[in-house]
Order: structure tokens, then sequence, then C-alpha cells
């Protein structure tokens, strides 16, 4: 596997693997990887890819109460997880090579951003799309790997790549779970082991509408939602959203159908907690 920490060196590696006809897939992340990272990767390898993975942890999507200076870190732990996964190269470039001190320019995905995790980080997703742009300017990748687990990301990534008329195409991959149930997660690490039974509430939650939706055909969202929070409730824990949206405006809708999807949030401890279930 190759390293690349400056956008010169990881640009020329592209060029070499492009110059060979290899379509290059691109996996980003900001390390402290886990099994959802690997399955993006696994996806990537799948469809042939010449896979690059992005490690970097983006600190224009922290806001001034956040975890940014906690958040995990292990470089040599993702490299060897990178080896094993057959990553292709790894490009792990610092804060100053990603951004000079003169960086004016961030790319904001207005009225998508601003609901859900919007409401309780403003400017995070502001710093999502500009990071990942510039990584797709970086590196020009083929294909883009983001996972479910993150669905409003997902979608705000889509809806940039649509209006902005980048080159690629975004691939979308189901969300990796504990054997607990509980969503893969680089903040999982934070959770005592107590808070993570708590936290497991959710999936259980959300488990649980899947089947009511699925099984017995119940698609009005208001039974759903009334029975997830009754759930939700049997647990010491924070329920900051849960909402059934449409998967391309975040519109509410009061019935399950195609695209649509239920998103939500909680907080454990000050550990906060995003999942979802979702029907393509």
């Amino acid at each position: 596997m190759l390293i690349a920490e400056k956008k010169l060196e990881i640009k020329e590696i592209v060029k070499n693997a492009r110059s060979e006809g290899r379509t290059i897939g691109l996996v980003p992340t900001m390390g402290y990887l886990h099994k959802g990272h690997v399955s993006l990767i696994n996806r990537a390898k799948m469809d042939g890819c010449f896979t690059v993975v992005s490690i970097f942890v983006n600190p224009l999507q922290f806001g001034p109460t956040e975890d940014f200076e906690k958040y995990p870190r292990d470089i040599e732990r993702d490299i060897e997880i990178l080896k094993q996964a057959d990553t292709d190269v790894a490009f792990i470039p610092s804060i100053s090579e990603m951004y000079h001190n003169t960086h004016l320019t961030q790319v904001d995905v207005s009225i998508l951003s601003e609901k859900l995790e919007g409401v309780f980080r403003p400017g995070h997703f502001k710093g999502v799309c500009t990071v990942v742009a510039k990584l797709f300017n970086i590196i020009r990748p083929d294909r883009a790997y983001f996972g479910w687990k993150d669905a409003q990301q997902l979608i705000i990534i889509r809806k940039m790549v649509a209006d902005l008329d980048f080159n690629l195409e975004i691939v979308p991959v189901p969300t990796v779970r504990e054997d607990d149930g509980l969503a893969a997660s680089s903040r999982n690490v934070y959770l005592s082991d107590q808070d993570r039974k708590k936290a497991c509430v959710l999936s259980k939650a959300l488990h649980k509408i899947r089947k009511m939706v699925e099984l017995y055909k119940i698609t009005d969202v208001r039974i759903l939602l009334e029975e997830s929070k009754k759930i939700i409730e049997t647990e010491n824990v924070e329920l900051q959203y849960i909402e059934a949206v449409d998967l391309e405006t975040l519109k509410p809708v009061t019935s399950i159908k195609k695209n649509t999807g239920i998103l939500a949030a909680i907080k454990v401890g000050n550990v906060r907690l995003i999942d979802n279930v979702i029907w393509e």
C-alpha cells in the first residue's frame, strides 16, 4: 500500500493508476477506522477500483463546543487496517496541506444542511462539503463511497455533486452494525459499558419500525414514531430528533414508501449518536 501526505503526491499516484486504465474509487474518512469503513473499501475493491482512502480529521466540521481535539486518532492502527483491506493508497494530509493560511472558500448546500443534524450542529455540513469538494478536486475519483449510516451527509453530498457538476458517481453502502446492534461509529469508543447498553435502545427502536413496516405493512409515520419513542423512553437517553423524511429533499413524509427513511439522533451522557432506517 502506498501512503501520500502531499496533494502533489496523491495526484501523481492517481494519474499513474488512471493511465493504466484503472477506475478510481475514493473512501473519505476521518480515521479511527471501523467495520463500517472497511465495508466501503470492500465495496470499492469489489467494483474493481484503484482504491484511495483519505484520513483527515477536518476541523471545519467541528463546532466550537465539539470534540475536535479529543476525536479518536490512531494512524498506525488505521494503516494496518487499510493494509489488511488491500487498500491501494492512503492519503493522509496535514491541516496545513489541506487549508492554507488564506483559505476563505466554503461550500454550503443550503436548506438540506439546516435540518435534523444541522439544527444541533450548525455549520457542520458546510465543513463536510468543503473538505469533500476539495478531496474530489484533488483526487478526481470516478466513484466515491459513503455509508447510509450518515444518511443526511450522503444526501447532501449527492446534492452537491449534482448541483456543482462533479464528474463522479456517489455509491451508497448499507450501515454496518456491531454485534449488539449499535451502528458502527468512531464515536462508539466514547461510550462506557453502561452507556453503550443504553445507546442500543435507538437501534432497537429503528429495528421495531422496520419490522412494523416490512412485516406488518404499517406505513403510517405517526404510528411508527409513537412506537419508536415509547421504546427510546425506556432508557435514560436524550432523544434529540426522530423524523420520517424523503431521501432527496429531507422534507417530512406522512407514510413510508420507496425513497423515504426515518432518521434519528440521541445523546447518551456527552456522546451524540445518529442512526436510521432507510427504504431506498
